[in-house]
Formats: C-alpha cells, sequence, structure tokens
C-alpha cells in the first residue's frame, strides 16, 4: 500500500522543524552585576549566547567596563543599553547615573555613549518606554524616580522630571522612609508604575515620553509592611503583579488602562508554609504567553510557579524549584517563552531552567555559568535590528 500523502508532508515538516532549530541563530543575554566589594571579581556588564535548543549558556565575556551597573533595559530598537551606575559628580563625589551604550550586533560588545546623573541616591532600576524617547530610573536611597529624554543616537540628557517620594509605613528597619525600587512603563505606553518598598505604595504616574514628563496619577496600595519591589503586567493589558520584598507576597490587581488604577484581586505567599528561615522575594516576570507567573525567593533560594487564570488573573500555585545556587535577585524568561535564567548573585552563577509549555514547570537543563555578582538579566531578540 502507498505511503499517504498526508504522512510524508507530516513526516516532512517534522524533519524541517528538527533542522530549524538546531540551526536556530542563538540568542544574545546580558548580565548586570554588582563591582566593588570584597572578594568580588565582576568589572561590569557581561554577555552569553544562549542556545535556544539546549539552553546552553556560552563563556560569559565582559561587554563594558562600568561601576555598579546592577540593572539594565533595552532600548527597542535593539541597538542601544542602558544601566544605572555610579559616577563622578561635579564635586569628583560618586553619585547614583543612568549610563547609555550602543550595541554591536556583531561582537555583543557595548560601546559607551554617555552618562547623566539618575538625580537621587542609589538607583536600582531603570526602564525605557516603548517609542524609545523615554528612560526612566528608581533611586532606592533617596526614594525619589526621575525621567530621562533618549535622543536619536542613544544617548540621554538631564532629567526632565524628578519625583520625590514622601511617606513611610510599619517596619521600623526597611520602611522608615520611600524606597523607589523600580519604574516601569505600562503596556499602554501612557503610564508608569513604580512600586516603592518603603511607603506600601506602588506610585502611579502619567507618562509624556516625547518630553520625558511624568505626573502623579494616584496610587495602588498592598498591605502593610509588605513592601513592593517590582511589578510585572500581563500581555492582556487587564493585569498587574506585584511583588513584596518583605512579606514574600505577590499581589495581583486588575489594570484599568484608560484610567491608570490598580485595584487589588488578591495577595499569594511564595513560600512553603513550612518554612520560616528569613527570605526576602526580588524579581516578578509573566511569561510570554500570558499563562505563567514566576516569583524569585531569597533565602529559600527558588523561583515559584504559578499559573493566571485568564479571565480573573487570579494566581495558583505550581511548584517551587531551587536555582541551583544563591540569592535569585534577578531572572528572565527568553524571547521564545521556553527558557528561564535565575541570576544567583550570592552564588556567582546563572542557571537555564526549560520551561513547561503547558504546566508552566520549571526543569534545570544541566546548565550553568559563573557570572560575579549578577543582579540582572537582558535578552537582545533577534528582529530588532
Amino acid at each position: 500500500m502507498p505511503e499517504s500523502p498526508f504522512a510524508t508532508s507530516a513526516a516532512s515538516l517534522t524533519m524541517l522543524c528538527t533542522i530549524a532549530a538546531a540551526t536556530a541563530s542563538p540568542t544574545r543575554v546580558y548580565f548586570g552585576t554588582y563591582t566593588g566589594g570584597k572578594d568580588n571579581t565582576s568589572e561590569g556588564i557581561y554577555t552569553s549566547l544562549l542556545d535556544p535548543a539546549t539552553g546552553a549558556l556560552s563563556a560569559p565575556q565582559l561587554a563594558a567596563r562600568e561601576q555598579r551597573p546592577s540593572f539594565l533595559a533595552l532600548h527597542p530598537d535593539g541597538q542601544h543599553m542602558y544601566a544605572v551606575c555610579t559616577m563622578e559628580g561635579d564635586d569628583k563625589k560618586p553619585v547614583g547615573g543612568v549610563a547609555s551604550f550602543r550595541i554591536d550586533r556583531g561582537t555583543g560588545q557595548l560601546e559607551p555613549i554617555n552618562r547623566q546623573p539618575s538625580e537621587g541616591d542609589g538607583p536600582c532600576h531603570v526602564s525605557v518606554d516603548k517609542t524609545g524617547k523615554c528612560a526612566m530610573v528608581a533611586n532606592y536611597g533617596s526614594g525619589s524616580v526621575a525621567a530621562l529624554p533618549v535622543l536619536p543616537d542613544g544617548s540621554l540628557r538631564s532629567a526632565k522630571s524628578v519625583i520625590q517620594h514622601e511617606g513611610s509605613s510599619v517596619n521600623p528597619k526597611r520602611q522608615t522612609g520611600p524606597h523607589a525600587h523600580s519604574i516601569f512603563p505600562d503596556p499602554s505606553n501612557r503610564f508608569a508604575c513604580a512600586p516603592d518598598l518603603g511607603i506600601d505604595k506602588i506610585l502611579i504616574y502619567r507618562l509624556d515620553p516625547e518630553t520625558a514628563l511624568l505626573e502623579p496619577n494616584g496610587h495602588g496600595t498592598v498591605a502593610p509592611g509588605a513592601g513592593p519591589r517590582h511589578i510585572a503586567f500581563h500581555p492582556s493589558g487587564k493585569f498587574a503583579y506585584s511583588i513584596n520584598e518583605l512579606k514574600s507576597t505577590i499581589t495581583a490587581f486588575t489594570w484599568d488602562s484608560t484610567k491608570g488604577s490598580l485595584s487589588e484581586i488578591r495577595s499569594v505567599s511564595t513560600l512553603p508554609p513550612d518554612f520560616t528561615d528569613p527570605n526576602t522575594t526580588a524579581e516578578v516576570k509573566v511569561h510570554p504567553g500570558g499563562k505563567f507567573l514566576y516569583g524569585s525567593n531569597r533565602g529559600h533560594d527558588s523561583i515559584a510557579a504559578f499559573t493566571i487564570d485568564p479571565e480573573r488573573g487570579t494566581l495558583r500555585f505550581v511548584e517551587w524549584e531551587n536555582i541551583r545556587g544563591k540569592a535569585p535577585r534577578n531572572f528572565n524568561i527568553d524571547p521564545s517563552g521556553k527558557w528561564l535564567l535565575a541570576a544567583g548573585q550570592d552564588s556567582d552563577s546563572v542557571a537555564v531552567f526549560r520551561i513547561d509549555p503547558a504546566t508552566g514547570a520549571l526543569e534545570f537543563s544541566g546548565h550553568e555559568i559563573k557570572v560575579p555578582r549578577p543582579v540582572c538579566v537582558v535578552f537582545l531578540p533577534s528582529g530588532t535590528e
């Protein structure tokens, strides 16, 4: 009996997919780090290549020398990178800054363009709006946020908006004043949300990228003493999720992109109920497909995985996965949604996990590399040239 043409076509398609997977171009990834301190060998920002078929990472290479480039942000054009940093002020003393770089798409090296003051102490997070015309920075030490214009060549101008947060909350060690921990544009790019760990609020700003202006637009709140750190938006634009450092929780919100408002749905713990050792959370990410959410635990040293109810935005626990290292300050999901890279700040390591597309569960790939004091993971997607 002759072979069915449909069977032949299916076999051919399988072969083509296998060949495509085997020959897919590697994905470049960058690691922001902490420099300085005893026994720390970091010199700045590092880069590696992720094999999309196996999850293997190439040996890291130094991409740019920089002082304390702890958090990175990619410009939408895929040609420029930004990093919080420490720079020399007018009086020759160290001040918080934001550095801009040009990306060499061939080698992955970062060519310095310029730096601007972050207009606050202890910058810890930077993001770029979706038009690429405005960079925003959160200053943890001073509890302030700022917005800086981005010029067509990728360089930064001095800040046009600087807003000082006010207030305190119930934790006597960590919440005696404001501590802005991050600032993100929302999916509509009309607002920016800035979780402030010190005051248990997520400050919401109207965002004008053309002029790099931020205007107050209310706030969302979390439980007293929770300490919001980062926020992640669902791809639908209907939900947002705050990871709360001090109470090890994630709070789900509905997000109104017309008004720019957050309404709490429910909070869940990131820890096993019997875990009593010290722990602080750090990063939260929604999977590109919108089905899963992940949060990192420092102390439990794990990634907590959840599924997302597409209608209600609520979270259902899936599992905890040990990162094979210590203190996952940051992690990220590659553009294909297949791999999660977890950075162990205190183990000088980056480990790769395979994401189950059906359940969201994580499986250690067996691949990891050594990166000194890694605290940020950023992918450079292909096709952004």
